[in-house]
């Protein structure tokens, strides 16, 4: 226009791609002031909040947002960000200024002006923080909100559609109140409100009924009222996300016929041919139409092994859990997703996998973009770098659960096919291991031998430059059975889980926790008999097998769930098993749900099942690598209280996914990722450390990872193995995994090439026998 002197990048602004692609932007950056400092102003509800907006603009705030009680509760519903919601200042709705300046001694003038000014009536209650640690924790709360205001439990699920209108910051207090008006005519009056409100922007999620023609009509109705109300306040549709597809037919309601017949004309000038994505702003396409669900949407009768008792028993449902958030698409810090973090690609996220999975089903039921269903190849090509660590089920705020997903899709996917190598010999590996627990230095000596480990990582689906695990020489279960039992027993029974890792792999864990709980006051009861989670069929998608091993490990343990036994599981993902994946196979079995609830770690049971017990001192300091399963179903509270009590220095490491993470790690084609999460932060902080840093994993995969890594020939030890050393008043030697865990020797250089020599005469016998009787 010629009042911008003909501004071509102005002129783009808001254009939604529908007449160039910039391929080039040159930005203009904002320096990031020194110091801040966050305010909390409380409110009756959320109109008197954007009352207030003018005011505290006044006082120049690097960011004004507004928050309502309802996305509150949401949160507490969900429980995410406790410790933020335990500092809040009591109210229905709340400010959040954020200020800041060169100095701190600046902005803290600044926020005492804030408070003084807002005060001087009455005003609000205030909060202030001036922390950084305690301002991140309190944003944390906003930074939430799309994911808390989504599929919270018990409430009927919400999404976008009326999502950013915006109208000046001095007519936003009335604005919302005639917008609580009208979300209460339609029946919405549930949404939450919360937003940009320095801007006037308002976000919100509205419970719309997409997938019946009247909740359709419906829709329809509360937008065409909704873009009245924003436009005689002479507001925006959209103060940020772009009026396209969505809104784009209401634009007249807003700009008038005669500025919409000007953005034709001025469209055709740069796309006469409307190729430049078509429907949006002008002409657009109606309001109603290409819904993502629809009057035609169902696939909620989709079979499947999983019951998702969360999401009304469908995985249609469960895979529209996704919001797009992209909390998953994180470069760093927490545990979601490992993947995308080492391949910064979207159909490695949690997100892009989501979308991916309902394109499956839209495609089965639709006809839309992925057509072949389970057998999809680009759907498991996507999946096969998840590593099922279940990070997205903690951290994604709407608790996508990619790792059962995957489990699903791969028994659907393989059903009544042949199957990879890996699944069949790390999908099965329990009988491996009960079978190879008969003659353990031979299958070491065996497998490790010249030429036949290669051979046997070739059959195995094994990827080269792994070391296949060592079996011990005794499992658990043998060596507890002729034990004689020690302690007192005050405290009653407990059965400890000898999950397949701990039993024949590293058992000296098992026998390390038996001292501990021993002391501690518990009797400790061992199955007599093998037993299995079902950890390893599941990972594989090996459903049918799973359900029968868990079906028959239920009716072992049944005695002990009747009697309210607590079972302690030493390894992370197996007791993951029994508190969630069992669940999701079998909601309606009683057994199962007491196994669920009496299921608790080794931390569990001595911090909240033990009165009185205190652990003994340990002066020490760990670099402690946390489980994905154990972050995301256990937690991890009751440990880090464990490790205070005893004094133990304990340094959590923002590691993430170690990488290992069961079978992935070991399976030809996913070392690289495997060995890129390592050494993300892992590995190197394992070669940082001091050589008397105690280094504690207690996931199998964990340690395992460590040990076979570039980590300068340290390994970690087991939580139980450190409470151990500290009952015998150990003081932390070098390298104290040496001294404080007992793992499988390798077998010597003889028996290796022994075990070679004695395969390849097996092999020659008869080629030699046939050669004596021909030649006869």
């Amino acid at each position: 226009m010629p009042e911008k002197n003909f501004h071509v990048a102005q002129a783009l602004v808001g254009s939604e791609g529908t007449l160039v692609t910039i391929l080039r932007a040159r930005l203009r950056l904002v320096p990031v002031l020194k110091a801040s400092a966050l305010v909390f102003l409380s409110y009756h509800d959320i109109a008197a909040a954007g009352d207030d907006v003018p005011r505290v603009l006044a006082h120049d705030p690097v960011a004004l947002e507004g928050i309502d009680d309802k996305l509150i509760n949401f949160e507490r519903h969900k429980r995410l960000h406790p410790e933020a919601l335990h500092e809040l200042p009591d109210g229905g709705a709340w400010l959040m200024v954020q200020l800041g300046a060169d100095t701190p001694e600046a902005v803290r003038e600044a926020a005492d002006r804030l408070v003084a000014d807002v005060r001087r009536d009455g005003g609000p209650t205030v909060h202030r923080f001036t922390d950084p640690v305690d301002e991140q924790r309190m944003w944390e709360v906003r930074d939430a909100a799309l994911g808390a205001t989504a599929h919270v439990p018990d409430y009927q699920n919400s999404g976008p559609g009326w999502e950013d209108a915006a109208v000046a910051p001095d007519k936003l207090g009335d604005y919302l109140r005639d917008l609580d008006q009208l979300y209460r005519e339609f029946g919405f009056e549930k949404a939450s409100v919360y937003g940009h409100f320095g801007q006037g922007c308002v976000h919100s999620r509205i419970p719309f009924r997409l997938r019946t023609a009247g909740g359709v009509r419906q829709f329809r109705a509360f937008l065409e009222r909704a873009a009245d109300l924003v436009a005689s306040y002479g507001g925006s549709f959209s103060g940020e996300h772009g009026d396209g597809q969505a809104r784009g037919e209401l634009l007249p309601r807003m700009f008038g016929d005669r500025l919409m017949r000007a953005f034709g004309q001025f469209k055709a000038i740069f796309d006469p041919d409307d190729r430049m994505n078509p429907g949006k702003v002008v002409p657009p396409y109606r309001l109603d139409s290409h819904l993502r669900l629809g009057v035609d949407y169902d696939h909620g009768d989709v079979p499947t092994v999983f019951r998702y008792p969360n999401d009304g028993g469908s995985f249609g449902e469960a895979v529209l859990r996704c919001v797009g958030v992209g909390k998953c698409r994180r470069h760093e810090g927490g545990v979601m997703c490992p993947s995308y973090m080492v391949t910064r690609e979207e159909e490695h996220s949690t997100r892009g996998r989501s979308r991916l999975l309902f394109e499956m089903l839209d495609g089965t039921a639709r006809g839309g973009t992925i057509g072949d269903g389970w057998r999809s190849e680009a759907v498991r090509d996507a999946l096969d770098l998840c590593l099922a660590c279940k990070g997205c089920k903690a951290d994604c705020p709407v608790n996508v659960d990619m790792a059962t997903y995957k489990a699903e899709f791969l028994s659907h996917h393989y059903a009544g096919r042949l199957r990879p190598r890996q699944h069949y010999s790390m999908g099965w590996l329990p009988l491996v291991a009960t079978a190879a627990a008969r003659l353990p230095r031979t299958v070491n000596a065996l497998a490790h031998a010249p030429g036949l480990s290669r051979l046997a990582k070739t059959l195995g689906g094994i990827d080269q430059r792994r070391d296949i695990p060592l079996f011990a020489r005794e499992s658990f279960q043998r060596w507890f059975a002729g034990r004689t039992p020690g302690g007192d027993g005050s405290r009653g029974d407990v059965l400890l889980w000898p999950d397949t890792f701990t039993n024949h792999f590293h058992p000296g864990i098992a026998r390390a926790a038996v001292e501990v709980l021993e002391a501690a006051g518990w009797r400790v009861r061992v199955p007599d008999r093998p037993v299995c989670c079902g950890l390893t069929w599941i990972s594989t998608g090996q459903l049918g097998v799973a359900k029968r091993v868990l079906r028959r490990t239920v009716d072992v343990l049944r005695p002990y769930l009747r009697t309210g036994t607590p079972i302690v599981g030493l390894e992370p993902s197996c007791t993951a098993v029994f508190r969630s994946d069992a669940h999701e196979l079998f909601p309606a079995d009683d057994d199962v749900t007491r196994l669920r609830e009496q299921t608790v770690t080794l931390a569990e049971l001595l911090h909240d099942h033990s009165p009185g017990w205190q652990p003994p001192r340990i002066d020490a300091h760990t670099l402690i690598q946390t489980h994905c399963h154990h972050h995301a179903i256990l937690g991890t509270a009751p440990d880090l209280a464990v490790l205070s009590a005893a004094g133990v220095d304990a340094q959590v490491l923002d590691s993430g996914c170690c990488g290992l993470a069961g079978n992935f790690g070991f399976e030809q084609g996913h070392y690289e990722v495997s060995d890129a999460c390592a050494e993300r932060v892992l590995l190197p902080a394992v070669r940082d450390a001091a050589e008397t840093d105690v280094i504690l994993a207690d996931g199998f995969s964990c340690r395992t990872q460590v040990e076979q890594g570039a980590s300068a020939g340290r390994s970690a030890i087991h939580l139980a193995e450190l409470l151990r050393a500290g009952l015998h008043h150990d003081t932390v030697p070098r390298r104290p995994e040496q001294s404080w865990s007992d793992r499988p020797r390798p077998p010597s250089a003889t028996a290796r090439w022994a075990a070679a020599a004695l395969v390849a005469a097996a092999l020659l016998a008869p080629a030699a026998a046939l050669v004596r009787r021909r030649s006869r």
